[in-house]
């Protein structure tokens, strides 16, 4: 009897990895006519007997449904079985299947992540973007990048929720964006491109085509990050999250200056000028050779009418950098702006001929003292807002000629 009950279960097995076979086979057929539904339904008709499916049938199977899922498009899916076909046969010790599915892995990765850039470049269509980046870095989850990708793609697409879900994730992963390249200098373009591996550079450098190699490490992301993860908090109105989102960053690395102005620019989003300065005033402790920082520390000493503050701050970012033509600008400006009190007073004494010309003579000390600032700001980058500075001036101190002179370049700048 048990003969018999053991040859009768021999026979079912036989049948049913018959079964297998031919619906794999009848798949196989499909993909090649590319009758993806069908392919799909034969490869799925098996799929409830993956547990007792013989490894050869198994391997199989998964290679089947990964192509047939890529042909109707269902990219996550198809990765998914190629994936899984991957880890099966390097758990049996026998690789049939994976170097040909492995390859089409690759172009699927390629066909996503190049719609992904069609669609944020040509078509600025950022949500849909976003998605296709992710699901890039779904298929090919060391591609770290293309997450970052869909983080950025996200929140332009105004999707904060999103994209705070995508930034968050490359925090936990710990990525920096830091990267290697290889370049060179294109010899007959002049244009210095990245030639992808060190061992193609130097492959291009050795037939002539290219000149100069050498390797470029990209700045880290992490501060940026960090940084999105704070405005996303501040446009969604959280603004306690976005502060200590940024103060945990600055926490494990309190002396990065780019995690440093990151809090401090939130501040300005969040209209606190106060821990502005004092950020400000910590950063030019840990940079005190960097003109915007002084500049900086002029903005917020002006703005609370620290005028005598504003102009040491003004002067030492000019001294740093002397063709700061923004911190000349303010310097004359901040100068010039004490004429006010000047201007009011002298307006109270019309009838005090003595007080009113020595008020005079005040108002045009002031004058003269920010003239020269606001000539070199107009020589570096002449605006509407340095032409009408000067004409004030040559005005006040009946410099007529000069002040006629700017009058008519003012005249062609705002097209009269």
């Amino acid at each position: 009897m048990k003969k018999q009950i053991l040859a009768l279960s021999l026979g079912l097995m036989s049948v049913v990895a018959f079964s297998q076979k031919k619906e794999l086979r009848v798949a196989e057929k499909a993909i090649k006519k590319q009758d993806y539904t069908a392919a799909l339904a034969a490869a799925n008709s098996v799929e409830g007997m993956l547990e007792t499916m013989d490894s050869k049938y198994k391997a199989q199977y998964y290679f089947v449904k990964g192509q047939a899922l890529a042909g109707k498009n269902k990219y996550a899916e198809a990765a998914e079985a190629f994936n899984k076909l991957f880890a099966y046969e390097k758990e049996i010790g026998r690789e049939r299947y994976s170097k040909d599915a492995q390859p089409m892995l690759n172009k699927l990765i390629e066909k996503v992540s190049n719609l992904g850039a069609d669609l944020y470049n040509k078509d600025k269509n950022y949500k849909e973007a976003a998605k296709n980046f992710y699901l890039t870095y779904k298929l090919s989850p060391k591609d770290t990048s293309f997450l970052y990708n869909a983080a950025v793609s996200a929140s332009l697409a105004k999707d904060y929720d999103t994209s705070l879900e995508y930034y968050n994730e490359l925090k936990d992963l710990g990525y920096t964006g830091i990267s290697t390249l290889y370049v060179a200098t294109n010899k007959e373009t002049g244009a210095v491109e990245n030639l992808g591996s060190k061992a193609n550079r130097d492959a291009m450098v050795k037939i002539g085509q290219y000149i100069n190699p050498t390797v470029q490490v990209t700045e880290s992301k992490k501060a940026e990050i960090v940084k999105n993860i704070g405005y996303i908090y501040v446009n969604q109105g959280k603004t306690e999250e976005a502060i200590t989102a940024l103060q945990e960053a600055r926490k494990s690395d309190p002396k990065d200056i780019n995690l440093l102005m990151n809090e401090a620019q939130m501040y300005i989003k969040l209209e606190k000028m106060d821990k502005f300065g004092e950020l400000m005033r910590e950063a030019v402790a840990l940079d005190p050779t960097n003109p915007i920082l002084f500049y900086n520390l002029g903005v917020v000493n002006a703005n609370e009418d620290k005028i005598e503050e504003a102009i040491g701050y003004y002067k030492k970012a000019i001294e740093l950098d002397p063709k700061y033509g923004d911190a000349y600008l303010n310097l004359g400006v901040t100068i010039l702006n004490q004429r006010v009190d000047v201007i009011e007073e002298m307006n109270e004494n019309l009838s005090n001929d003595k007080k009113y010309t020595e008020l005079e003579g005040k108002l045009r000390k002031i004058c003269k003292e920010a003239l020269p600032y606001l000539i070199e700001a107009d020589k570096i980058n002449r605006t509407e807002n340095t032409v009408t500075s000067l004409m004030n001036i040559y005005d006040t101190l009946e410099m007529t000629d000069k002040a006629d002179a700017l009058r008519k370049v003012y005249k062609e700048m705002r097209g009269n």
